[in-house]
């Protein structure tokens, strides 16, 4: 079997690297030269743990290889769409995109062939561009097919390679052979359903886990206020029977913009489209924004709100551990706002050394913790690097001028002891 894969971002490099290592014959295909070039050489465009090895592992097996050659669809028993869907900075999707490069591969289709989508997109998106082909197919019959990607920056490969269960929808609702042969080799649980609910199955999931994580911030907040302990209330919640022990509960950070924003924003659309009224999903993005600056109003605070001239220590830059991307990172839109607000900012993070063009002249980039703390008065833990688990309060109480450390997740939870020396704020601590 003969399968290209086509979007060569976070997803599309990670399922072509793994359909290749589970012996499938993988042909990886983007119009974007450069990152097909570096692909060759086994470099992933997105930092990812152990992408790297298996992708020089499939091209040397010959298993494996990246093209921008749209012709090479031709060959294909299965075509997986695997683009990352563009978004803007209002978490607005360029659905348009993704169906633009569909569309330029249906001249190449195979009779017979199944297409299968993972990107994410409006639900009604993969039977329209069932319909498009139709209309030009010239009497080559080809499968439509959707999948959710359920990715996680990080631990992308084993989420794609030993995920719980996979949802595929079909225009028949029916089991597909060529999709039963590839999914089979990662799970044996495989959940047919129209193509319709797998698109809404995404939009569900993302909207549910959203809603959780905007619900228990609010109530972590509260917990502050009134002397509560955002983590008993946590525990609790997750004993009774209809929550669950796996319920996403945990106080701590925003969501970032993109993965789960982008399904919400497409649910509110659907039901502004449709005239349906859906307060609670129209106000899961603003309860989410307003949180985001709860580690800039807690290290304010500090300071009775001017921080004109302070130094600020910010630990860890990237969107989330395990990767390099900044785009839509919670830390980076800190940092902007610590300047806009006055502060000096020193930062460190284990695998970014490059910022973004506007924060380069604001933002000291150590190349240590230890170089970023030093004469800071105040430091936020922003991204959950496992190596900052070893850092000591000695660090904190002797390179800093006041030990005052932010941990909206409480990652660096053993600072709260008496004896550590270090002032300590962590979400929903009464």
């Amino acid at each position: 079997m003969k399968i290209v894969v086509q979007g060569l971002w976070h997803l599309g490099a990670v399922t072509a690297a793994c359909l290749a290592d589970a012996g499938f014959d993988t042909t990886g295909l983007d119009s974007d030269s450069v990152t097909v070039e570096r692909l060759k050489n086994a470099h992933p465009p997105l930092h990812e743990p152990g992408l790297p090895d298996l992708v020089a592992k499939g091209l040397a097996t010959g298993r494996l290889s990246f093209s921008t050659n749209k012709a090479l669809a031709e060959e294909a028993d299965l075509v997986w769409v695997a683009f990352d869907t563009p978004v803007d900075e209002e978490d607005r999707a360029d659905a348009a995109f993704v169906e633009r490069q569909v569309e330029g591969l249906f001249p190449h289709l195979k009779d017979g062939s199944v297409v299968l989508i993972s990107a994410q997109l409006p639900v009604g998106t993969t039977r329209a561009l069932a319909a498009r082909f139709a209309a030009v197919s010239g009497g080559r019959r080809i499968k439509f097919a959707y999948s959710p990607e359920n990715l996680r920056l990080g631990k992308a490969i084993e989420a794609f390679t030993r995920p719980d269960r996979i949802i595929v929808g079909t225009e028949d609702r029916q089991p597909s052979a060529t999709l039963q042969t590839v999914l089979n080799r990662f799970s044996d649980a495989l959940i047919w359903m129209s193509i319709e609910s797998a698109e809404m199955v995404k939009h569900a999931i993302n909207a549910f886990l959203a809603t959780s994580v905007t619900f228990i911030n609010e109530i972590a907040v509260i917990c502050e206020s009134v002397g509560a302990q955002a983590s008993d209330v946590e525990e609790a919640l997750r004993s009774e029977p209809r929550i669950g022990r796996k319920a996403y509960l945990k106080p701590g950070a925003a969501f970032a913009g993109g993965t789960l924003a982008r399904d919400v924003v497409f649910l509110g659309q659907l039901a502004q489209a449709h005239g349906i009224t859906a307060p609670l999903i129209g106000s899961i993005i603003a309860s989410n924004a307003a949180h985001r600056r709860w580690p800039l109003r807690r290290v304010s605070e500090r300071f009775n709100g001017d921080l004109r001239g302070r130094a600020v220590a910010v630990l860890g830059l990237s969107y989330k551990p395990g990767t390099d991307a900044l785009r839509r990172s919670a830390s980076i839109e800190l940092c902007r706002d610590l300047i806009k607000s006055g502060a000096r900012v020193q930062a460190f993070d284990p695998v970014v050394k490059t910022l973004p063009p506007d924060l380069a002249p604001g933002v000291k980039l150590g190349s240590s913790v230890d170089e970023a703390l030093e004469g800071t008065e105040a430091a936020v833990l922003a991204t959950e690097w496992p190596e900052f688990r070893a850092i000591a309060p000695s660090a904190f109480t002797e390179r800093m001028r006041d030990a005052f450390v932010v941990d909206q997740n409480g990652f660096l939870s053993d600072l709260a002891q008496a004896r550590s020396g270090v002032a300590y704020a962590a979400l929903g601590r009464g």
